[in-house]
């Protein structure tokens, strides 16, 4: 059955009073990828270059934020023009998963270049993973986004990088620095270190390793696109390493384990 995205996430016109309606994550995608962009505006207060775009497609206008590839910061340890694939890569992960922590994203032109497209999520701007941590609500979904960010290597999860919408599931954002070869997990939810990790979360990683490995598959033939080859060999590693110790990872000693800031 196809997955449902948020209720509030899309309108069937842009006639003032239009209810907005679900819809399905195929049809986010057909938007995202196929729809006439209109740029609203850049966003404040990003490292990058992130424009507030919408995107209409067969009568139906999503919001999204597009990152050009030419609007990247160089970064000493990530390869310039390569944010955006990562962008791409991890909502692939999360997809693969089953997990549906990172909004719906594409990889597509723009007009400002080739970038990444992902779905605007409304949410509140005073909530995020502090605001949370305590909440049950959201106890599974912390979890399967702890292991999320083991398995990219996700160097900057960030508390504010945890959206919570306003259709109160969690989301998670920014992904640009992430599947580095060398560890560089540095995240803010630490709280399940050494815990065991779920049978069925275990049974979700080991299907994501089979398909990342197989480049005959769908999830393998789109990482091959995104990620180099010792980027995809150190994805596998990792994935395989919870497979093995069936725990939650801990701070290893000696490193720069949380972000900066952490908010």
């Amino acid at each position: 059955m196809a997955r449902k995205i948020t209720r509030v996430s899309a309108a069937r016109s842009a006639r003032a009073g239009d209810s907005p309606v679900q819809v399905t994550e195929e049809q986010v995608l057909t938007v995202l990828a196929r729809g006439e962009m209109a740029e609203q505006g850049l966003l404040p207060y990003s490292s990058n270059h992130s424009f507030l775009v919408t995107l209409t497609w067969d009568g139906m206008t999503l919001p999204a934020v597009y990152k050009p590839r030419r609007g990247e910061t160089p970064l000493w340890d990530f390869e310039w023009g390569t944010l955006c694939l990562r962008e791409t890569a991890a909502y692939a992960i999360s997809a693969a998963l089953g997990w549906d922590l990172v909004p719906p994203t594409v990889l597509r032109d723009g007009e400002h270049g080739l970038g990444s497209v992902q779905l605007f999520i409304p949410n509140h701007d005073a909530e995020h993973y502090f605001t949370v941590q305590s909440d049950a609500r959201f106890a599974d979904a912390l979890r399967r986004l702890a292991l999320f960010d083991y398995v990219v290597n996700n160097a900057d999860r960030k508390s504010g990088h945890c959206l919570i919408g306003v259709d109160r599931r969690l989301w998670a954002i920014d992904h640009g620095i992430c599947f580095h070869t060398e560890y560089k997990l540095r995240t803010v939810i630490w709280e399940f270190s050494q815990e065991p990790i779920d049978v069925e979360l275990l049974a979700d990683l080991r299907s994501l390793a089979e398909r990342a490995a197989d480049p005959q598959s769908e999830l393998g033939r789109t990482l091959c696109g995104l990620l180099k080859p010792p980027e995809l060999s150190a994805l596998l590693r990792r994935t395989h390493q919870l497979l093995q110790t069936k725990t939650y990872p801990s701070p290893p000693p000696g490193r720069r384990n949380y972000p900066w800031p952490p908010v």
